[in-house]
């Protein structure tokens, strides 16, 4: 997958994996990541899918519609592509937190509903529902922050509910932050990221 990685000035920090949204590029959240944490390492991945030239992890059938096989498919895709940039790149596969976006966002959920433990946390902008009648596996423990709008139009706050719900009960300790906007990335959203990933352990 195109990508590029920068190594962090601290070592033994964790690896941001950016998942842009629709229409974005590997480089989109890398402010994004500066404000979380700026020693951290940068995996930004760009989605292999072209959808009228703009750049997604996974087709969709139309607005908020996935393709469920080709989700399946290019979820594993990434998932082994951590693997493959973990060990070409000389970082750990156990501090991967994942930072999505919109699209980037639900292939990271989607990471978490088909793999046990496949990150070592997840900050989600705007995530969607990825599947529905699905048992996700164990993920006991694993932090993840929800971004979302009280007015957003593509994903709804029941939406946002429903997956913080799913989650949960699959063992994911997980922490809802709502701004009133739509769904764009607003600045008090991330620095209410940063301030969560200041408090894990």
């Amino acid at each position: 997958m195109k990508h590029i990685f920068e190594k962090g000035s601290d070592a033994q920090k964790n690896t941001f994996l950016l998942l842009h949204g629709t229409g974005g590029t590997e480089t989109d959240l890398l402010p994004v990541a500066g404000m979380i944490d700026e020693s951290a390492s940068i995996l930004g991945v760009r989605g292999n899918v072209s959808e009228h030239g703009m750049p997604r992890f996974f087709k969709r059938l139309a607005e908020g519609v996935f393709d469920e096989e080709d989700l399946i498919d290019r979820t594993k895709e990434l998932y082994d592509f951590i693997d493959t940039a973990a060990h070409d790149h000389a970082f750990s596969r156990d501090h991967v937190i994942a930072v999505g976006y919109s699209n980037g966002a639900n292939i990271a959920a989607s990471l978490l509903f088909h793999y046990q433990q496949p990150l070592k946390g997840a900050v989600l902008f705007h995530p969607m529902v990825p599947r529905r009648g699905v048992e996700l596996p164990d993920l006991t423990g694993l932090p993840v922050f929800i971004g979302a709008g009280t007015n957003d139009p593509i994903c709804k706050p029941e939406e946002t509910e429903e997956l913080s719900k799913l989650l949960q009960q699959a063992g994911a300790a997980v922490d809802v932050h709502w701004e009133s906007n739509g769904h764009q990335l607003s600045r008090n959203e991330v620095e209410k990221a940063a301030e969560w990933y200041r408090n894990l352990k």
